[in-house]
């Protein structure tokens, strides 16, 4: 007796209600696999339909993006204060601008 004997007695003990059941989810089955394979490739076989909360975070991940481009681009000059500091420095030590010049360059810095 074989594997093939033992499903066929297995098939004929059921009412035709029941194999029309399996035979309709087996289908659909397939066409699960066909349509998660086209789209995702061989990692539907790994993760399955999963894939699809990987996108949500992909978008979390772009809106935490987005607000730190935002706040480089509302502090866009505030690499340049250290460097305007330190040229008042030496343009006072060069005696080009007084010490009264350097104080309100220095005061409109620390608005900036």
């Amino acid at each position: 007796m074989t594997g093939w004997d033992i499903l066929d007695k297995f098939i004929i003990n059921f009412p035709p209600i029941v194999l029309a059941l399996i035979l309709a989810a087996g289908f659909a089955a397939v066409v699960i696999f066909i349509i998660g394979f086209s789209k995702h490739g061989l990692n539907f076989i790994k993760y399955g339909f999963k894939q699809i909360a990987l996108n949500s975070t992909l978008d979390k991940r772009f809106d935490t993006l987005e607000l730190k481009i935002e706040s480089i681009e509302n502090d866009h000059f505030g690499h340049l204060k250290n460097y305007l500091a330190v040229l008042n420095g030496v343009l006072l030590d060069k005696n080009i601008i007084d010490n009264e010049t350097k104080a309100r360059l220095d005061n409109e810095l620390r608005g900036m």
